[in-house]
């Protein structure tokens, strides 16, 4: 019997020119101990899915056709108390993020036992026994001590564990996980999903597995949906979809996948992710403005002909001091790196892995001087650098060195145009005669990343994730950066999209020789983008070299445990 069905379900969102169908005509049944994993590029429908049989779609959304039903009960005419009883009795929600799903002012103890007697007549210590034995069964060590702790306390992961025994803490038949790994490092990504495969094996709940990662669904999920624009286009058991996929949409999307397994050239593109421009928009130009004049632009910026590093450090020490009241003069310190010894080649890409906490984005902040460090060198284009605040604001390698951060909806300022934006480093490094030429800069390395030029018109909220990314990397072309740090520039964007970056970065690094540090958590893409590899565990490198190499025969254990705790993509055809 069917723990879940889903019949041709579909969803609208009313607006002034008509009504928005987000999912349409939708069919799903679940088993309990079932594992179904949802996936598809962003917008495609998979979250209104979950919120559909959760109840909570936002206003103005409503089911225009078809039925939800639990157990055999329809869902669809349900008042809203009773919505409410059955959401924690019978299906519980993971989040993505950990960090907003818990309330930073309270202890895991007082939501934990506030959530568990909400749904069910016990006394406070049987609720706190209950909130024990359920952090004990996810994993978390001496549950009785941390339960007193507040959720900032906890690492990701630990966090992540937390919100899973909130969901189990009122014994639901059914959990709904949206992206539950997708901040997560692949050691603690590993874990949790494990976690969440024994859970559907020894308590027989079904789960709807939400997610971008097609590694993720390969790993754990015993039958998967592929959806695109609220359709849904193959849907099957997970080895017969993933791997002899019938749908060409399906096929597209799993040859955008990055694989772990070799190196690939280029990313296949599924699509261009937008709709066709309007007329105004493709006639909207400025004047003198190409990818072609940028190219000119940016290259008359640069030297060709260098050989040997760009970077090298040296010796490089990171240490965090706290300053506790009656140390008595003595200063506790955190060591975020230790006798770090790397360095990059003109034109070539370093990659960097490593779990959580493992030094990656401390090393890329004290490359760049946001972070001073306590010892070593860092020599950049031959001449060591001023470390930390010493390193004026008009100091030469501010402008060759350019960041692009994990998150362009928080790196770009949304009060200020694209124009605006993009025109701060041109005028703060004074590379254009006036506002005539800043204007033709700023559409020309638009158009260079495939970004039509009346984007500069607009504000970052009117873009989607990768459009977003792609002016963020427009932001640190017009510097004319000879070196781009990269830290994890796709790591929230969905497989698509991540291989249209990717493949953008990899064009751009050919035309202008540009040098890259790629810091991901994402082995795959890792393997696709370097050169070089260095893998950092505790501040520490552990093994480094050709990137070939280390993905083949690593030589570390640490190294063969991260690749080991990949998800594999085997069954995946091409």
């Amino acid at each position: 019997m069917s723990l879940l069905d889903i019949t041709d379900l579909t969803v609208q969102y009313p607006t002034r020119f008509g009504s928005f169908t987000a999912i349409d005509g939708i069919n799903l049944s679940l088993k309990p101990g079932e594992i179904h994993g949802l996936v598809g590029e962003s917008g495609a429908g998979k979250s209104t899915i979950g919120q559909a049989v959760i109840g909570l779609i936002p206003n103005p959304g409503f089911i225009a056709n078809g039925d939800v039903k639990l157990h055999g009960q329809s869902l669809r005419d349900l008042s809203q108390t009773e919505y409410h009883k059955l959401r924690g009795n019978k299906i519980s929600m993971i989040f993505q993020d950990p960090q907003t799903s818990l309330n930073p002012l309270l202890t895991v103890e007082a939501q934990m036992v506030e959530t568990i007697r909400q749904h069910a007549n016990v006394s406070y210590e049987d609720a706190l026994q209950r909130s024990i034995d359920l952090l004990s069964e996810t994993g978390i060590e001496n549950a009785a001590e941390r339960l007193t702790e507040y959720p900032h306390q906890f690492s990701g992961g630990m966090r992540q564990r937390v919100v899973i025994a909130l969901a189990l803490s009122t014994d639901p038949d059914l959990i709904i996980a949206d992206e539950p790994t997708t901040a997560l490092d692949v050691a603690i990504q590993s874990q949790i999903l494990d976690l969440i495969r024994n859970l559907a094996t020894t308590r027989k709940m079904g789960i709807i597995l939400i997610t971008h990662d097609i590694g993720v669904i390969a790993q754990i999920t015993d039958t998967v949906t592929v959806l695109r624009g609220g359709k849904v286009m193959e849907t099957g058991a997970t080895p017969q979809v993933l791997g002899r996929p019938s749908h060409d949409y399906t096929r597209a999307l799993m040859a955008a996948v990055p694989r772990l397994d070799r190196k690939l050239e280029r990313f296949s593109n599924i699509m261009a992710e937008d709709p066709p421009l309007s007329a105004p928009e493709l006639k909207w130009s400025v004047e003198g403005a190409s990818d072609q004049f940028a190219s000119d632009w940016l290259l008359s910026g640069q030297r060709s002909d260098q050989t040997g590093p760009i970077l090298t450090i040296r010796d490089l020490d990171v240490t965090f001091f706290s300053n506790r009241p009656f140390s008595w003069g003595k200063k506790d310190g955190f060591k975020a790196l230790q006798d770090i010894n790397l360095s990059v080649e003109h034109g070539k890409t370093l990659g960097v892995i490593g779990e959580s906490g493992s030094g990656k984005s401390t090393l890329a902040k004290s490359i760049v001087g946001l972070i001073r460090p306590t010892r070593g060198e860092i020599v950049f284009d031959g001449a060591p650098l001023p470390l930390g605040r010493d390193r004026g604001r008009r100091h030469e390698s501010r402008r060759k060195i350019q960041m692009v951060f994990q998150d362009p909806y928080s790196s770009l300022n949304n009060r200020r145009k694209i124009e605006d934006i993009i025109a701060e480093p041109i005028r703060f490094f004074d590379l254009a005669r006036d506002r005539t030429e800043q204007r033709k800069i700023i559409a020309s390395v638009l158009e260079l990343v495939e970004m039509p030029q009346r984007a500069m018109l607009k504000y970052p909220h009117q873009f989607s994730g990768g459009q977003r990314q792609r002016i963020a990397v427009a932001r640190a072309l017009v510097a004319r950066p000879a070196f781009l740090i990269c830290d994890e520039p796709t790591s929230a964007l969905d497989v698509s999209i991540q291989a249209q970056i990717l493949n953008l970065l990899k064009d751009l690094q050919a035309s202008f020789g540009l040098s890259i540090l790629f810091i991901s958590h994402n082995l795959a893409v890792v393997r696709q983008m370097s050169d070089t590899v260095a893998v950092l565990q505790r501040g520490k490198v552990m093994e480094q070299g050709p990137a070939e190499a280390v993905f083949e025969t690593p030589q570390n254990s640490y190294t063969q445990h991260l690749l080991s705790e990949t998800p594999s993509l085997e069954m995946l055809t091409g």
